[in-house]
């Protein structure tokens, strides 16, 4: 009897046994197991981050789903196009021609001065004018390798192919005005003369005192300040952080009122009442349009402004800066800083205005006969 409560206390633990040992076998994982594991989630995340930080394809025109082609363009050689329209007198007939270079969020359509110069003085003046759209604008193909000299190089074969003669004058406004610096840095010898209306700067230029700079910088919007962070130093997150919607963007490009002026305010007013072309405007997609500039505008810059020489060193043509000193976009303080370093530039700041004032009544005559006749 004995011995049979031994076999089956044997048995038991025999039972026992083989239980544990199934346990502790069914815990034993293959060598290595976790660090694939991790491995794995690790790229499903970076999978997951490309896609949410890559930017759409543009909606290029004239290409099978996208936007038709209205306008005259030129091919530029490396085979993309830029849109132009045309105004004042006809090229044959001209004196003074002209290439107006829109600012942020506009077009060809509606540049500052082309549109508004008096008919008398485009008469008397002989004033022919070709404004554009910039590349990723309305019907301009994008350029996703965009950099300051190809922009002055676009301007220059624009030139060349619509046979404006060996000098030409540029008027830029805004962000248009901070990419004309590039022409007086790699085409000045094409250049009749250049006014610049309210150039947007970028607060990252090696020339600026650092306190100064710093002071300007921060009058901005906390949302500005970190998209204009963002498009300095991590250019390729761009387009993520002005679409996501945990944080605010560029409040330029959501057209906060705060950032106008009264002045800015009364000139926005007037002109709603025209035709609007903000769809057009972007309509082959913000990223090559609106995050391009500010990645090419605020990203580092192959040259400093302010180490500019003066293109007419025997006065045979002028560079003129306009900027209203209540201009809540553009530190009125940086201009200042850069006429400064820069003396030959003819400076005109006007008291009261915002970043609008080209578009007064009557401003773009002054502009015009500024840089023509030196009235």
């Amino acid at each position: 009897m004995a011995g049979g409560v031994n076999r089956k206390i044997s048995a038991a633990s025999a039972r026992a046994h083989t239980r544990r040992a199934k346990q502790n076998s069914s815990l034993k994982l293959p060598p290595g197991i976790f660090s694939k594991i991790l491995l794995v989630l690790l790229v499903g995340i970076l999978a997951w981050a490309y896609q949410v930080i890559r930017p759409p394809p543009p909606k290029v025109c004239g290409s099978p789903g996208g936007p038709p082609i209205t306008a005259p363009r030129i091919k530029l050689r490396d085979g993309r196009h830029l849109a132009y329209k045309e105004h004042g007198v006809s090229k044959n007939m001209a004196k003074f021609k002209i290439i107006v270079v829109h600012g942020f969020g506009s077009c060809r359509h509606n540049p500052a001065v082309a549109n508004h110069l008096s008919p008398e003085i485009v008469k008397e003046l002989g004033v022919y004018i070709v404004s554009f759209d910039r590349p990723g604008y309305g019907e301009s193909d994008p350029h996703p390798k965009q950099m300051l000299k190809s922009f002055a190089l676009d301007i220059e074969e624009l030139a060349d192919q619509l046979g404006l003669g060996s000098k030409f004058y540029v008027i830029a406004f805004s962000m248009g005005g901070e990419f004309t610096w590039s022409c007086l840095k790699y085409i000045p010898h094409r250049l009749a003369g250049v006014t610049l209306l309210a150039p947007v700067i970028n607060y990252w230029w090696l020339g600026f005192p650092a306190n100064l700079s710093n002071e300007a910088y921060h009058q901005q919007p906390t949302p500005d300040q970190w998209a204009l962070r963002v498009a300095h130093y991590t250019p390729w997150l761009t387009y993520w952080w002005n679409t996501q919607k945990w944080f605010s963007g560029s409040t330029v490009i959501a057209n906060n009122p705060d950032l106008f002026s009264q002045q800015d305010k009364e000139i926005l007013a007037k002109l709603s009442t025209g035709k609007s072309y903000v769809e057009h405007v972007i309509q082959q997609g913000e990223y090559e349009s609106f995050h391009r500039d500010m990645m090419v505008a605020f990203g580092f810059w192959e040259f400093n402004p302010m180490d500019l020489d003066n293109p007419f060193p025997n006065n045979e043509g002028s560079v003129h800066l306009w900027q209203g000193d209540e201009d809540r976009i553009v530190p009125v303080m940086l201009q200042r800083y850069i006429t400064q370093r820069l003396p030959w530039i003819h400076y005109h700041e006007l008291p009261g205005s915002g970043h609008l004032f080209p578009f007064i009544d009557g401003m773009s005559d002054k502009i015009i006969k500024a840089m023509l006749t030196g009235e």
